[in-house]
């Protein structure tokens, strides 16, 4: 008998600096608690929480700002599991269920790792190429994923 999976809610932020549409260049951090992992911003939907207020909420939290405008959101959640190493850290939950967000830099937003629980040490805007060279194995799925729908609706 198959037992079922238990996905975290969960919300990403594909971000674009504020030079954007004039350069398309997207920021990724590295995680503070995993040897070089890179990601997009992102973090648990609370209970009761809309997706998009767990947004900026998350942002304010891993990056000190949630200065920013919401180009497009991906239509529908992409679950993941975790590999075994990071499932044990994250009981009861085996993976995620994200949804993605392309949201812009405003001009005037600045951006602080040096949060209340620093989730991240270090931080790059990078090209679109660069981001699938960076960011750990099991997240490259579903960024190219979306990536490739922003593309498609014309925003990337």
């Amino acid at each position: 008998m198959s037992e079922t999976k238990k996905y975290r809610p969960n919300v990403a932020a594909v971000i674009l600096s504020s030079r954007y549409p004039l350069v398309c260049e997207f920021f990724i951090a590295k995680r503070n608690d995993m040897d070089n992992v890179w990601q997009f911003p992102q973090g648990g939907i609370d209970e009761g929480e809309s997706a998009q207020i767990a947004l900026y909420r998350e942002l304010k939290e891993e990056i000190g700002t949630d200065k920013i405008e919401v180009l497009c959101v991906y239509p529908e959640e992409i679950s993941y599991d975790f590999p075994k190493t990071i499932a044990k850290k994250m009981y009861p939950f085996d993976g995620q269920s994200q949804k993605y967000f392309l949201v812009k830099l405003k001009s005037n937003a600045k951006i602080s790792l040096n949060t209340k629980h620093p989730e991240f040490d270090d931080y790059k805007f990078v090209k679109r190429k660069e981001i699938f060279e960076l960011v750990t194995y099991f997240k490259r799925p579903p960024y190219q994923k979306v990536i490739n729908y922003f593309k498609k609706e014309g925003y990337l």
